[in-house]
């Protein structure tokens, strides 16, 4: 029953990270190409809140699962195939928390320019540039551990 219950826990894990920084990043793309800082501004408020509530959550209880899992199927974190996905998880991480702090900056800076019905400042697009080039590697990391996670190839 523990088992089931941890795996249960991962998989749902594994699906909101992967879910919400999909979704997430949908919606911050759409919100910028309209170029009106009201709705970049609250989409990126949003994405703030979801980011802390799911994202978050689901990125301290993945590692705890995981690693209770493993312990509890007699697997080693020294296993390549285990041990690449918590690199790639480190990856995920070390992209993730600066994307965090960007998407904070993009939304002070498109309410700022709302506040004072100007244009986005050029910060704003550079910003966003860093954050879209941050998502490619987050988001294939995390695709290579759900591939790991299923595969478990003998590495």
């Amino acid at each position: 029953m523990i088992e089931e219950l941890l795996r249960f826990a991962h998989v749902l894990g594994a699906t909101v990270l992967l879910g919400t920084g999909a979704g997430i990043a949908f919606f911050m793309v759409l919100s910028h190409r309209s170029r009106d800082p009201a709705l970049i501004a609250h989409v990126a408020g949003i994405v703030v809140i979801a980011d802390t509530v799911f994202t978050a959550t689901a990125a301290i209880l993945q590692p705890i699962t995981g690693t209770l899992l493993a312990w509890h199927l007699g697997w080693s974190l020294w296993e390549p195939w285990l041990l690449l996905s918590l690199i790639l998880y480190g990856v995920v991480g070390a992209f993730w928390l600066p994307v965090v702090w960007i998407q904070l900056q993009m939304r002070n800076l498109a309410r700022s320019a709302y506040d004072t019905q100007s244009p986005l400042p050029d910060r704003y697009f550079q910003l966003y540039r860093i954050w879209f080039a941050c998502g490619f590697p987050a988001f294939f990391a995390v695709m290579g551990i759900v591939w790991l996670m299923l595969m478990k190839p003998a590495l």
